[in-house]
């Protein structure tokens, strides 16, 4: 997310924290690990991630131990850097909520057909020739591109599934990003595609998603994708162009699959595929290594019957 630049010691002023590093230190955008670039802020509150963070993209980093400044880079310390960076993105977009349909401040294109019971946005953008079926919800912020279809009862914007676990409660990441959906994609009923968490998700040219699929945040898909019915992807993963997922598989965060794979259906993925690569099973391997996996467990209760019977 990027916001109008801020100086490091005004970024410590509205969280109340302390700050190692030039007072007038530039922050320029707020960002999620995952999304960083140079001029951003990023948090980290747990030990396993402090190197992640401090040698991140990231120019400033909300940390909750006091640890050796890297060069070029400055730190807010504070106890709960989880909340802090909530602070600051509450303080750049804060939440504005529409009581309208469609609010007044949303752009759509021409011959764009808005059918009853959907609800759209503040700023939401639309373009041309598309069809949103009944109660179809875009959230805040979202773009939709031209000669798009998206059936009844998805929603497009929800926030992430990003929780920081309390002693009695979970404390949610504020979810400030949008989701964009390039043309020609087409959208099944009872979709739900969240936004990102501080940048984008992204569903790329000409894909097509069945019906109950979902999609995390951060997500970016690319071109001609092919999701079957009750696909799920958790946030932050990265998807080449022309991939085909079928129904019910699961992919797990942070993943990369490369242009022109396949996961076949009910597989549950757990590790980055390379282009053109097929993947099948739980957890999922390449195709032809799960199916001699799956052949030689058939034969084991023959092969025990046989030790059994030469006893």
């Amino acid at each position: 997310m990027q916001i109008n630049p801020i100086s490091l010691k005004e970024a410590a002023s509205i969280v109340n924290a302390r700050f190692i590093g030039n007072e007038n230190h530039l922050i320029t955008g707020l960002n999620e690990i995952h999304r960083v670039k140079t001029g951003d802020i990023v948090f980290v509150d747990h030990p396993k991630y402090y190197e992640k963070a401090l040698s991140s993209a990231a120019s400033t980093i909300i940390i909750n131990k006091e640890v050796d400044c890297p060069l070029g880079k400055a730190l807010i310390i504070h106890s709960e850097p989880f909340t802090a960076f909530n602070i600051l993105t509450d303080h750049f977009q804060p939440k504005k909520y529409s009581d309208k349909n469609i609010s007044s401040s949303a752009k759509i294109g021409k011959e764009t057909i808005i059918m009853p019971g959907c609800f759209i946005g503040n700023n939401v953008e639309i373009g041309r020739n598309s069809i949103l079926h009944p109660n179809v919800v875009v959230y805040d912020n979202c773009k939709i591109g031209n000669n798009v279809i998206i059936h009844a009862n998805t929603t497009i914007g929800s926030d992430a599934f990003y929780f920081k676990k309390r002693e009695s409660n979970f404390e949610a990441l504020n979810t400030c990003g949008y989701v964009v959906i390039d043309d020609n994609v087409v959208i099944g009923s009872n979709c739900t595609i969240d936004k990102g968490v501080t940048a984008i998700t992204k569903i790329g040219k000409g894909s097509i998603l069945d019906n109950q699929v979902h999609v995390g945040h951060d997500v970016e898909i690319g071109e001609m994708c092919l999701f079957a019915a009750q696909v799920g992807i958790a946030g932050a993963c990265t998807i080449g162009n022309r991939v085909t997922m079928w129904g019910q598989v699961g992919i797990s965060s942070g993943l990369i699959i490369e242009d022109g794979a396949t996961i076949l259906a009910q597989s549950g993925l757990g590790e980055n595929v390379k282009a053109g690569q097929t993947y099948f099973g739980t957890p999922a391997t390449p195709v032809k290594e799960k199916m001699r996996e799956l052949f030689a467990a058939k034969q084991l209760p023959d092969l025990i019957k046989k030790l059994y019977d030469k006893d």
